[in-house]
């Protein structure tokens, strides 16, 4: 998924370029549009390279579950019960599977990495809104507006399953008495 992610964040780079390279050279507004949409998406892919990468680069997947943030709450379990996480939880991808993987690292180190990711897509949920500051700027607010809101419900799913994968590893880890 790595090299995926990195492939798919220069092709959106290159054709942001492209669209703004038209749009100063033709003036018209459909391609000043086209820009600022491929601009909105490229900031969300580079953005999030570069809060995982900064939380890899900073972390290394030793974070300490046993904080109160990574605690599990009273409502996650009925949400989700509601949301069928268990369901579709294993058809999300993920950026480095290895780090998840129990044949590969100590349960320990397993959890620390779902702590990371959860704060990397904590992260990532508020950088989606930044983008909307620029509406004054370019105009546009339908586009800054959803995009962020999507994005944001994106993030929020990963961080949905590693809090629900979490207490389950924890148990594991427990009952191996890790």
């Amino acid at each position: 998924m790595k090299k995926t992610l990195f492939i798919a964040t220069a092709a959106v780079l290159t054709a942001f370029a492209a669209a703004l390279a038209a749009y100063f050279i033709t003036q018209i507004g459909w391609v000043k549009t086209v820009a600022i949409s491929i601009g909105i998406t490229s900031y969300h892919f580079v953005m999030r390279l570069a809060v995982g990468l900064g939380f890899d680069g900073i972390l290394h997947n030793r974070v300490d579950w046993n904080k109160r943030w990574f605690q599990p709450r009273k409502f996650e379990h009925p949400l989700y019960k509601f949301l069928r996480v268990k369901s579709w939880k294993n058809n999300m991808p993920t950026f480095e599977s290895s780090y998840f993987d129990i044949t590969k690292h100590t349960l320990p180190e397993v959890i620390g990495a779902t702590c990371e990711a959860e704060l990397v897509h904590e992260t990532i949920i508020a950088l989606s809104f930044l983008p909307i500051a620029l509406i004054p700027c370019f105009g546009a607010p339908a586009a800054f507006v959803i995009t962020s809101v999507l994005s944001a419900l994106f993030d929020l799913c990963f961080v949905v399953m590693q809090r629900y994968n979490r207490p389950r590893l924890v148990r594991l880890m427990k009952k191996k008495g890790e």
